[in-house]
C-alpha cells in the first residue's frame, strides 16, 4: 500500500514554520490548561500568556500554513508547471481522507477556540486582571479595594455592569490605558472622578435598591485624643438614612436626594467636585423648581453660560465605595479601638501619626522611617517603658507600617488626601459642599446645615446615661476640647485635617 503523502504545496519554509509555530503553541496551551484545571492559575501574567499571547501565535501559525501553500502555488504556476487551481475530488481516497481530517480538525479547533475565547473573556473580567496586571499603576486602587466592603464584588460589576454596549466601550477605552502604561505616559496619581464611568443607578442599584432602604442606622465613632493618655472620646449617633417608597421619604432623610419624585442638579467649579456654588432642585410632584447659590461666592451669568448641570446620583456622595484611602488619624483611631495598638502606651497616637506623615520616597524607606521614629522616641523619652513594653511598641510599629502601606503609595505619588471622600464632613467637605448654610434661593430658602438634619447624637464621652433624650434632636454635640461655639460657626473639616485635630 502506497504511503500517504502530504500535498507537494506544503513543502515550503513558510508552511513548515507555521506548522511548527502552531504545534508548539498548541502543546503549551494544552499544558497550561491542564495545570489551570487541576490547581488553578492565580498569576495574571500566566493568564495573559495562556489566553492572549499563545492563542495569537497559534492562529498566526495556522494562517502561515495556507499562506505558504498559496505562495508556493503561485510560484509553480509562474513556472508553467501548473495552470489550474488544485482539484478536490472526493471520489479519490486521498482527497476524501484529507477532507475528513480537515473538517474534523476545523470542528475541533472551533470548539477549543470557543472554550478559549470564553476563558479569555472570563479572565479579562477578573479582579486579578483589573488590579494586578498593571501592578504599579493600579496598586493603590487594588490595595484599597481589598479592604473595602465591596472586596467580594468584581471590579467589572461596578465599572462596566451588564450588557454588551458598555463592555465594548470599556474595552475600547482600555486600549488607550494599555498604551499609556506601555509608553509610561499615565498620570500620577490617577485622576478622579472617572468621567466616562457608567451611570451609578445602572450599576449600584443592582444591589442597593433605594426602594428597600431602611429608615435609620446606628454608628459609633471612636476618637482618641493626641494627649499623653490617648484619651478615648466615642460618639454614638443615629444616621437618618431614609429610603423606601416616595410616599415614605421625608425631606430630612439623607436618601431624599434620590427620591424618584425629586431631581437634584449642581454645577461644580473644580474637577474634584468639591466646590459646588450652584444647586437646582426640581420637585416633580409639585412642579416647583428652586435654584440655590452660594451667597459668599455665587456663579456669575458668564460662568453659568454653557455649563451643563450634573444630575446628582449615588457617586456624588458615595464617591469612594471601593477605593477609600483612610487618613492617619482615622487609621490610628481604628487600631486603638480594636486593640491593634495598645492604648496604654503614652502618646502613641501622636507619635504614630507623625511617623506616618513624614515624606518618604519609597515603601521600604517608609517602613524603616516609621520603625526608627517610633522606637527612637520611646527609647529616649520613656526608656523604662521602652524596655517594659518592648513587645507592645514593636506591635504598634508593625500596625503603623501596615496602615501606611494601605494609604500611601510613593511610586504613584498617591496618599490618602489626594482622593476626597464625599461621605460625612469631618475631614473633607463632603455633605457641606451644599449643606453649609450659605446656599440660598431667590425666595430666601436655605439648604439646611443643622446637625440634626442627618443624624441624632444619643451618647458621647462623659454623657449622663440617665439623660432624657429628645428623639428628634438627641444630645447637643460637645467638642472634646473647649472651643466655645466655634464648632457651630465653621465646618469640622476646616480644623480637622486627618493628621491633627
Amino acid at each position: 500500500m502506497e504511503k500517504e503523502k502530504l500535498p507537494s504545496l506544503v513543502h515550503n519554509w513558510t508552511s513548515v514554520a507555521g506548522f511548527v509555530l502552531a504545534s508548539v503553541s498548541s502543546l503549551i496551551i494544552l499544558f497550561l490548561l491542564g495545570i489551570n484545571f487541576i490547581v488553578g492559575i492565580k498569576s495574571p501574567y500566566i493568564g495573559i500568556l495562556l489566553y492572549m499571547i499563545l492563542p495569537a501565535f497559534l492562529v498566526l501559525g495556522l494562517l502561515l500554513i495556507p499562506s505558504g501553500m498559496y505562495f508556493r502555488w503561485r510560484q509553480v504556476r509562474k513556472g508553467g508547471e501548473l495552470h489550474k487551481w488544485p482539484r478536490i475530488d472526493l471520489n479519490d481516497e486521498r482527497h476524501r481522507k484529507s477532507a475528513i481530517i480537515f473538517i474534523l480538525g476545523t470542528v475541533f479547533f472551533i470548539l477549543i477556540s470557543s472554550v478559549g475565547v470564553y476563558q479569555a473573556y472570563q479572565f479579562t473580567e477578573s479582579v486579578a486582571f483589573c488590579g494586578r496586571v498593571c501592578h504599579s499603576v493600579m496598586k493603590p486602587e487594588y490595595t484599597a479595594y481589598q479592604q473595602s466592603p465591596h472586596a467580594r464584588v468584581k471590579c467589572v460589576e461596578c465599572h462596566i455592569g451588564p450588557g454588551v454596549g458598555w463592555y465594548a466601550k470599556s474595552k475600547l477605552s482600555g486600549l488607550y490605558q494599555v498604551y499609556a502604561v506601555l509608553a509610561n505616559v499615565y498620570p500620577s496619581p490617577i485622576p478622579t472622578p472617572i468621567t466616562n464611568l457608567r451611570p451609578a443607578r445602572e450599576t449600584c442599584e443592582q444591589c442597593h435598591w433605594p426602594g428597600q432602604f431602611f429608615g435609620a442606622m446606628q454608628r459609633r465613632f471612636d476618637h482618641f485624643m493626641y494627649d499623653r493618655n490617648n484619651s478615648h472620646w466615642p460618639i454614638t449617633m443615629i444616621l437618618k438614612v431614609g429610603g423606601g417608597s416616595s410616599m415614605m421619604v421625608r425631606e430630612k432623610d439623607i436618601h431624599w436626594h434620590v427620591d424618584p419624585g425629586v431631581t437634584v442638579e449642581y454645577i461644580a467649579r473644580d474637577k474634584l467636585r468639591q466646590d459646588i456654588p450652584w444647586v437646582r432642585m426640581t420637585d416633580r410632584k409639585t412642579s416647583s423648581v428652586k435654584v440655590f447659590q452660594d451667597e459668599s461666592k455665587p456663579l456669575s451669568q458668564k460662568e453659568l453660560s454653557g455649563r451643563v448641570p450634573r444630575v446628582m446620583d449615588c457617586m456624588d456622595c458615595h464617591n469612594r465605595p471601593s477605593h477609600n484611602f483612610l487618613s492617619p488619624d482615622y487609621e490610628m483611631d481604628s487600631r486603638l479601638s480594636s486593640g491593634g495598638i495598645d492604648t496604654s502606651i503614652p502618646e502613641i497616637k501622636r507619635v504614630a501619626v507623625q511617623a506616618m506623615t513624614r515624606e518618604y520616597r519609597s515603601g521600604p524607606e517608609a517602613l524603616k522611617g516609621i520603625e526608627t521614629t517610633i522606637a527612637d522616641f520611646y527609647r529616649t523619652t520613656y526608656p523604662g517603658l521602652f524596655s517594659a513594653k518592648k513587645e507592645a511598641i514593636d506591635s504598634s510599629v508593625k500596625s503603623t507600617q501596615d496602615a501606611y502601606l494601605k494609604n500611601f503609595f510613593p511610586a504613584m505619588k498617591v496618599k490618602w488626601s489626594d482622593y476626597p471622600n464625599g461621605i460625612g464632613h469631618f475631614i473633607f467637605r463632603g455633605c457641606m459642599r451644599c449643606h453649609d448654610g450659605k446656599h440660598k434661593s431667590d425666595d430666601g430658602m436655605i439648604i439646611p446645615n443643622d446637625c440634626h438634619t442627618c443624624h441624632i447624637i444619643f451618647e458621647q464621652e462623659k454623657s449622663d446615661s440617665t439623660e432624657t433624650l429628645n428623639l428628634e434632636t438627641g444630645q447637643e454635640f460637645r467638642h472634646p476640647v473647649d472651643i466655645g461655639n466655634a464648632w457651630q460657626e465653621v465646618g469640622c473639616f476646616e480644623c480637622h485635617s486627618g493628621v491633627r485635630p
